[in-house]
């Protein structure tokens, strides 16, 4: 690891303390614009069958049995028809939306561990004694990292780094939202200069799936490229703070319930290659638990979803929760009502009660949301890996959650199997 002695930093003033995990979706295509169709094949030569019928596969993922489909806007029904495809479905492209608090001016002088509470309550610090990610890598799939940042400069592979837009692949350059490299460095900052992640000695891999310019759209097609990749190039954990509003029931048998299906076929492959899918749980304030309803990623049962809680320890106000969707909580930022996020007379008062990391141009800022919270867990699995490298990620999802505090079982509805606690993860790895 890094120094962990840092000089005193300015902090970004008027930047926004806050960005959401939920998106929205955008304007369907015209009727003669082609689009993308998400395809699950039933046997192999449902590629070759789909080609013969006229249309183009844009992309596939051999380990999903899922094709990336061109077509013209009406031609679900016959793709579907054709001799080894079994789903059909339009992709789907969503919005980075609206923050869970107000953003706030702030100018601060601050040495980072005084201001981490996130690594203070999770025991990251101590954690790193005896592991520190060391050998490990973290996917990061986002708005792309700002690998000229000092807490990150040296952890960033920037020749792994992919962009993957309209099913477009190739390195990622250029300018990046601050979204992405907040999360990259509250999984693996360095600690170089400002502020240290949860395993500070991790590789990190940037992976765009948003644009570098006009809207912030992230398509479900260029998630799952994104996911398949990480797992190609053998990443230990991949972090997706991303995710879009709870769908009712009745859209389980949609267009909505065939994208999820096939999402889930995509994130099993993953596992099954040795990544673990953190994700985070949403930031809609949503009880998952009754009413049948479902947030992506969270609802996947391949991926690790976590939610969000303040330096109290509880819940956060914003955070999605329910039992059999939450695996793990992590902290994200606030506390359990919005009005004592924002009240000056709490031991962390506003905006120091959310989380303080990176952002571009070399500057720090704190931020809220369970984007906040699902990196804090990728980071996690990165240590674990460094001391069990042949675990599956089963098992490090297993490691995470048996030395997680706060909550007697695994099925908390807010919690899930409780706050992680890094120090106690590693250490039952070395007894």
């Amino acid at each position: 690891m890094r120094g962990v002695t840092t000089p005193r930093r300015k902090f970004l003033k008027g930047f926004a303390t806050t960005t959401a995990v939920g998106l929205a979706a955008s304007a369907p295509a015209s009727a003669d614009e082609q689009v993308t169709y998400l395809v699950t094949a039933a046997s192999d030569s449902a590629k070759r069958n789909v080609e013969r019928a006229g249309y183009t596969v844009r992309n596939e993922i051999a380990a999903a049995n899922v094709l990336l489909v061109a077509g013209p806007t009406d031609a679900a029904d016959d793709i579907r028809s054709v001799n080894g495809v079994r789903r059909v479905a339009t992709d789907a492209a969503y919005e980075l939306g609206d923050s869970p608090v107000e953003a706030a001016d702030r100018t601060e002088d601050a040495e980072y561990a005084d201001r981490q509470w996130d690594k203070q309550v999770t025991e990251a610090f101590d954690a790193h004694e005896t592991a520190t990610g060391e050998g490990t890598r973290i996917a990061v799939v986002d708005t792309g990292v700002d690998a000229t940042h000092p807490d990150l400069t040296d952890n960033v592979n920037t020749d792994l780094g992919r962009s993957f837009i309209d099913g477009e692949s190739g390195p990622d350059s250029g300018p990046v939202h601050y979204h992405g490299t907040h999360v990259a460095g509250i999984a693996a900052a360095t600690g170089e200069r400002g502020v240290v992640g949860t395993a500070p000695d991790a590789e990190i891999v940037p992976i765009r799936v948003f644009p570098k310019e006009g809207p912030l759209l992230e398509r479900i097609s260029d998630c799952l490229l994104a996911l398949d990749y990480a797992a190609e190039i053998g990443a230990d954990a991949v972090n997706m703070s991303l995710g879009w509003s709870p769908r009712p029931p009745r859209e389980n048998q949609t267009s909505r319930g065939v994208r999820r299906v096939v999402c889930e076929r995509v994130c099993r492959s993953v596992l099954q290659r040795g990544t673990s899918v953190v994700v985070s749980a949403g930031n809609s304030d949503a009880d998952l638990q009754h009413g049948g309803y479902r947030y992506m990623w969270s609802s996947l049962q391949s991926t690790f979803a976590v939610s969000a809680t303040g330096p109290n320890d509880e819940r956060s106000f914003y955070s999605n929760y329910g039992t059999n969707t939450i695996d793990v909580g992590a902290p994200g930022g606030g506390y359990e009502t919005l009005e004592k996020t924002l009240s000056p007379d709490t031991d962390w008062p506003y905006p120091t009660n959310l989380v303080l990391s990176t952002v571009p141009g070399g500057s720090y800022a704190y931020l809220a949301g369970t984007s906040m919270a699902s990196p804090q867990v990728a980071g996690l699995a990165a240590l674990v890996r460094e001391l069990a490298p042949d675990a599956s990620p089963q098992q490090v999802h297993r490691a995470i959650e048996r030395n997680a505090d706060l909550t007697p079982g695994a099925s908390d509805p807010e919690l899930g199997a409780g706050r992680i606690n890094a120090a106690r993860t590693v250490e039952s790895l070395t007894e």
